[in-house]
C-alpha cells in the first residue's frame, strides 16, 4: 500500500521545501541587488539550481516570475522574464556536463552580454526590427555591466556554493536512500 501511495505523490515534502527555498532566494537575491544597475544573482542562482535540481528549476522560475508580477507593476519586462529565465535554465541543462568554474563563468557572462538582445525580441514582435535594434544598441553599455557582473559573481561564488550543494546532495541521498 505504501508503494502505491509513493507512486501517486508527484511532489514530496522535500521537493516543495526545495522549491520554496529556490523561489525565496531568487526573489531575495534580486531585491538585495536592485540598487546596483544590471548586477544580479538571479542568473547565478538559476545556473546553480539547474545543475543541482534539474528540471525542477523551471517550476521555481515560473513561480519567481509570478511573484515578481505580484510585487511590481506588470510591464513589458514580465513578458521578457517568461522566456529569458527559462532559456538560461535550458541552456545550463544542455551544458550540465561542463561544470568547470571557467565554463560556467563564461556562460553566465555571455548570457549577461546577450540579455539586451534577448529582451529586444519583444520589441521586434511589437514594433519591428528598427525599434528592436535601436533598443538593443542603446542598452549595450548596460549589457556590458551585466555580463561582467555575471562573470565575476559566478567566478567568486561558484566554488563555495557548489561545495555546499554537493554536501547537501550527499546528505539528501544518504537520508533518502
Amino acid at each position: 500500500m505504501k508503494q502505491e501511495e509513493k507512486k501517486k505523490t508527484v511532489w514530496s515534502i522535500l521537493d516543495i521545501a526545495e522549491l520554496g527555498v529556490m523561489i525565496a532566494t531568487l526573489e531575495v537575491g534580486k531585491v538585495a541587488l536592485e540598487g546596483l544597475p544590471n548586477v544580479e544573482v538571479v542568473s547565478f542562482l538559476i545556473i546553480l539550481y539547474t545543475m543541482y535540481f534539474g528540471q525542477k528549476t523551471i517550476v521555481a522560475i515560473i513561480a519567481f516570475v509570478m511573484l515578481e508580477c505580484m510585487i511590481k507593476p506588470i510591464n513589458i519586462w514580465a513578458v521578457m522574464y517568461c522566456y529569458i529565465w527559462p532559456l538560461l535554465s535550458i541552456l545550463t541543462y544542455l551544458f550540465r556536463k561542463y561544470r568547470s568554474i571557467w565554463f560556467m563563468s563564461i556562460l553566465s557572462g555571455v548570457y549577461g552580454l546577450l540579455f539586451g538582445a534577448l529582451c529586444s525580441i519583444v520589441y521586434l514582435v511589437l514594433s519591428g526590427p528598427q525599434t528592436a535594434l535601436a533598443w538593443w544598441i542603446a542598452g549595450i553599455p548596460w549589457d556590458l555591466v551585466h555580463g561582467i557582473g555575471n562573470f565575476v559573481i559566478m567566478l567568486v561564488l561558484y566554488r563555495p556554493l557548489t561545495k555546499v550543494f554537493n554536501r547537501y546532495c550527499q546528505q539528501k541521498k544518504s537520508a533518502i536512500g
